[in-house]
């Protein structure tokens, strides 16, 4: 009975073993791994993904290495650049496998083995950069590193794919310092684009006033031009209006000595000027009174021909503007040196040679007074004869004598 279940026993132990024998002689490998086997605590081959069998307690795998890309992300580094400014630089590694036996036995842990060889390459190269030139040239760091890590990562059996600069910390004082100078250089750009903007609208709102002057003083020039077109037309309209009234000379100096009180129209008025033509208006009045008074008939109307006039009157055209301009400031130049001639001379007419004081009248000379009343009391008679109203004068409100008031 004892002996029996012994032998039970010993039954189970070889199944056992045997199980456990079959169980170590035969290795699955996944896929992007492989695994390092030791024969006799040296290296024998490696596996690859697949079945494998191995020789039972002989065979030994040392490690299992992953082929995928990896990567890791080491934490900031304090980092001093070439003008003595402390940065916290943030990098992260891609790195892959490509050598499973060197990555085993060349290096006790290669991912510790990068990370620091990685601080020590980046000491080096941001040491040699100021901290603008670190900020802007993380394309440069990130070769530098790639190279130098490559290089030394080679003999460990592990390829550097890329590394990346996540973050560059400069000191906050220094990051405060940063902001006021972008803020400076923003406000410096948007004083400089409105200024910009304030001197377009100024030049454009005087190129505006320009052409609007321009065509202002063009519409004034050809309403002038209109107007005194308009103005001749009018004038040989009423000339060739008068010729076909035929007129007498009577009427004529009649209504030549009803303007004279006009002229002294006004409270600024102290003399009256008695126009040269008086003598002959005062004659033709005579001259009709006395063949009134002798019983004499007047003239025959005599016919004046006024065909033609105004026939050429074409519809008003516009002249240029330019010209026009040009013309009326010749004829203004024109009268303002005919107005200094004329008081030029009347200043020297009116002072002696010497003495610079006014000049007597000549003897004899005909009183302008005088010969305004005479020409009052002339056109009275005249439109008594006629039946027409007195002629009123212009101080006395009717009396009809021509007076002239002393300065």
């Amino acid at each position: 009975m004892i002996g029996t279940v012994a032998l039970y026993v010993v039954l189970l132990l070889l199944v056992v073993f045997v199980i456990a024998t079959v169980v170590k002689s035969v290795r699955i490998v996944p896929q992007a791994s492989a695994v390092i086997i030791e024969r006799l605590g040296r290296y024998s081959r490696t596996l690859d993904a697949g079945l494998h069998f191995l020789v039972p307690f002989i065979d030994k795998p040392r490690a299992t290495v992953d082929l995928r890309e990896q990567v890791v992300s080491f934490p900031p580094q304090p980092v001093i650049t070439s003008d003595n400014l402390v940065v916290s630089i943030d990098s992260v590694i891609y790195f892959q496998p490509t050598d499973p036996k060197a990555a085993t036995y060349e290096i006790a842990n290669y991912i510790q083995g990068i990370e620091q060889l990685t601080v020590t390459t980046l000491r080096n190269v941001v040491g040699s950069l100021d901290l603008e030139q670190t900020l802007t040239s993380r394309d440069q760091i990130n070769g530098q590193l790639r190279g130098v890590l490559d290089e030394a990562t080679g003999r460990w059996g592990v390829r550097v794919n890329r590394v990346e600069l996540k973050a560059i910390d400069p000191p906050a004082s220094v990051q405060d310092s940063m902001e006021k100078q972008m803020r400076a250089e923003r406000d410096r750009r948007a004083a400089i684009l409105n200024a910009e903007g304030v001197k377009q609208s100024q030049i454009l709102t005087a190129e505006g006033d320009k052409q609007s002057s321009v065509l202002r003083a063009e519409g004034q020039a050809q309403a002038a031009i209109l107007e005194a077109q308009g103005r001749s037309r009018a004038i040989v309209e009423v000339f060739a209006a008068i010729h076909r009234g035929n007129p007498t000379p009577s009427l004529l100096a009649y209504q030549y000595l009803q303007t004279l009180p006009q002229i002294a129209q006004g409270d600024a008025n102290k003399v009256w000027i008695v126009p040269s033509e008086l003598n002959d208006a005062l004659k033709g009045v005579g001259d009709v009174l006395g063949r009134r008074d002798g019983g004499g008939h007047d003239a025959e109307p005599h016919e004046v021909d006024v065909e033609g006039v105004g026939g050429d009157l074409d519809a008003p055209t516009l002249e240029d503007p330019g010209e026009a301009l040009r013309r009326a400031r010749e004829e203004a130049q024109g009268a303002t040196r005919e107005a200094a001639d004329s008081e030029s001379a009347t200043r020297r007419g009116r002072r002696a040679p010497d003495s610079g004081g006014d000049v007597p009248p000549a003897a004899g000379a005909p009183d302008p007074a005088q010969q305004a009343g005479e020409a009052t009391r002339a056109a009275e008679r005249a439109q008594r004869e006629a039946g027409a109203p007195p002629v009123q004068g212009p101080d006395d409100g009717g009396a009809g004598t021509g007076r002239t008031p002393t300065g």
